[in-house]
């Protein structure tokens, strides 16, 4: 199996992990180098450039944002000088727009499109134990299918349209999001009658709330522990932002998510940057008690 990960942060460069523990040659490429040498360094292949990247039967990506991956798949050319038949497969969370366009693109040339954003954070990519949507041409998505396994808890077939996969994963970040602003709220709720964030979190997250978020994030929001950043707060900013264009773009309103928005340019907005989106309880507790 012929494999290369374009786009090396933390969660990419935790799924080539995965991978090379489990076996698989897989060729690396990176805007910035110095990750490049850390993962050649654990068996990864170096690729000189994105081109050499492409060179693979499957080609996964993980970029941060939608700029990301216009400059190093669109503008740099690289997919119109790809050879016919190769699968990319993008991990990425990337506006429904983008994810459009690129299904287009990709079906023009005579490339293989795979929509697979993921849920989990890095370590949990190195574990494989992500769920990981697929969205696709069925030939493409079967031809990914045995790399998406070994990344994955679950992988989710969601149809041949790729905007599908996309639009899911924005709805789950948001909801995310959501959970985060009402644990701050309600943390602010029973500190102002004596019951303190740890006891209110672990039994909520315990009992009516006993999902990964509530359990990962509560704890996070009970110990005020946002550094260093698993999931940025940047990151979560994007992602919001996104939803509010999806929804939008099919004349939805979406009041929370405005609220969201507002509430991390409010974190995003002080001296610390390099917060965890986990620090977003924080603005919500601040609303509660008039700060």
């Amino acid at each position: 199996m012929n494999v290369s990960m374009i786009g090396l942060g933390a969660m990419g460069a935790a799924m080539v992990r995965n991978l090379l523990a489990k076996g698989v040659k897989v060729t690396v490429w990176n805007r910035s180098r110095a990750i490049v040498d850390a993962l050649a360094a654990e068996g990864a292949t170096p690729a000189a450039d994105v081109d050499e990247a492409f060179e693979a039967d499957i080609v996964l990506s993980m970029l941060a944002h939608d700029q990301a991956v216009k400059d190093v798949l669109l503008d740099s050319g690289v997919l119109a000088r790809a050879r016919k038949g190769v699968v990319h497969v993008n991990l990425a969370t990337i506006s429904t727009a983008l994810a459009g366009e690129l299904a287009a693109l990709h079906a023009e040339l005579g490339l293989g499109y795979v929509a697979s954003p993921v849920f989990g954070r890095p370590p949990v990519a190195q574990a494989g134990g992500l769920n990981v949507l697929a969205a696709g041409a069925p030939d493409a998505v079967a031809t990914a299918m045995p790399v998406l396994e070994m990344l994955a808890a679950k992988v989710w077939p969601l149809g041949e349209d790729p905007v599908r996969a996309n639009a899911l994963k924005l709805a789950g970040n948001f909801m995310i999001v959501s959970a985060i602003e009402s644990m701050g709220e309600a943390v602010a709720l029973g500190e102002a009658y004596g019951v303190p964030a740890p006891e209110l979190l672990d039994m909520l997250s315990s009992t009516l709330f006993a999902a990964p978020i509530y359990k990962i994030y509560g704890a996070m929001i009970a110990e005020r522990r946002y550094s260093p950043p698993g999931f940025g707060a940047a990151l979560g900013l994007k992602d919001v932002r996104l939803v509010l264009d999806a929804a939008e773009a099919k004349g939805l309103s979406m009041p929370q998510a405005d609220l969201a928005e507002a509430s991390l340019e409010m974190l995003l907005g002080g001296e610390d940057k390099d917060l965890d989106l986990a620090a977003l309880a924080e603005v919500a507790r601040g609303r509660v008690e008039g700060r």
